[in-house]
């Protein structure tokens, strides 16, 4: 006879600076959570758990006021601002500790909250991770559209097991929070840690919506910054790539030369000044391009062996 599942649900949602959104994410995600009780698909224990991550506006307030008035809502405040991946990373080691399955999303309401109960559905089949999916990008910019397709190849193209249209709504058991918590890298990339854990995972698809409120909290900055934290994070192949080229232009540098020699024995002319400065000018800017690289790679080591905590929890805030 099988066993039945526990199913207390903690929904994890980072936020910074999200005072505009949060009433109307609240309100949606009770109304959600009630009527999943209601359902019994998922226990009376479950909550909203809100991770204010440094805000500089009045979130963490709205949270504490939220919480007061709400006995879904729960909210954990970090000391400061320590970047989305890592406020993540703190509900979902703090939500282990009650919840039986965590979805985490984002605040702004672009995520389909709707698909939760196909998320649990998937669980109660035997799923440990539910992978959220866009089903298309025809809202996005053509600009933000292609980029996202480019950074999702190269993943795959340097090695990175990540899933394709998928950011961070996704459902976890507590058995894989429980193997996440192992895992103690400085530079967090969750989207590329989670299918490294395994288990048994299914994915469900969905429309992504509009921003509810706000702006959007992933400029081009940040996004090229955590396209580059990804790659560097799981992939060795820049630095194979480097080593390749490397004896690639050395080899054809060796050609140039033995041409300048038999030129040189042959005509007795020698190479004219143009071609020798376009070659240094080269050579000069791959080498410190190659440098940079490894550069960064080093930079990685550093972080990784000074094991600083990768959040500071100030205040938590709970609704027993």
């Amino acid at each position: 006879m099988a066993t039945k599942k526990s199913n207390i649900l903690y929904v994890v949602v980072p936020c910074y600076n999200e005072s505009e959104v949060l009433e109307e994410t609240t309100k949606r995600l009770t109304e959600k959570l009630n009527q999943m009780i209601k359902d019994k698909l998922i226990d009376k224990k479950s909550k909203i758990m809100y991770v204010n991550d440094g805000s500089k506006d009045n979130t963490w307030d709205l949270i504490a006021k939220f919480n007061q008035e709400n006995n879904l809502v729960t909210g954990v405040n970090l000391s400061k601002n320590r970047g989305h991946q890592n406020a993540l990373l703190a509900g979902l080691m703090t939500a282990k500790e009650y919840a039986d399955i965590v979805i985490s999303m984002d605040a702004d309401l672009q995520d389909d909250i709707e698909v939760m109960n196909q998320m649990v559905s998937e669980y109660k089949k035997g799923s440990a991770i539910v992978y959220g999916v866009r089903n298309s990008r025809k809202k996005d910019t053509w600009f933000k559209k292609h980029t996202a397709q480019m950074f999702y190849k190269l993943m795959k193209l340097l090695g990175v097991d990540v899933i394709y249209n998928h950011a961070d709504y996704r459902l976890l058991s507590k058995r894989v929070l429980e193997e996440l918590a192992n895992y103690k890298e400085v530079n967090l990339f969750l989207r590329g840690i989670i299918p490294l854990i395994g288990f048994k995972s299914s994915i469900v698809t969905y429309e992504r919506h509009e921003r509810f409120a706000g702006v959007s909290k992933y400029p081009l900055k940040k996004m090229i910054n955590f396209a580059i934290e990804g790659i560097l994070s799981f992939s060795v192949k820049p630095l194979r790539i480097i080593t390749l080229s490397g004896f690639f232009i050395s080899l054809i540098s060796f050609l140039f030369l033995l041409y300048v020699v038999i030129g040189h024995f042959i005509t007795g002319n020698v190479a004219g000044w143009t071609t020798i400065v376009t070659l240094i000018c080269f050579f000069g800017g791959f080498q410190i391009f190659c440098i940079g690289v490894i550069g960064e790679y080093i930079g990685k080591i550093y972080s990784e062996t000074k094991q600083r905590p990768r959040y500071t929890i100030e205040e938590v805030l709970t609704n027993d």
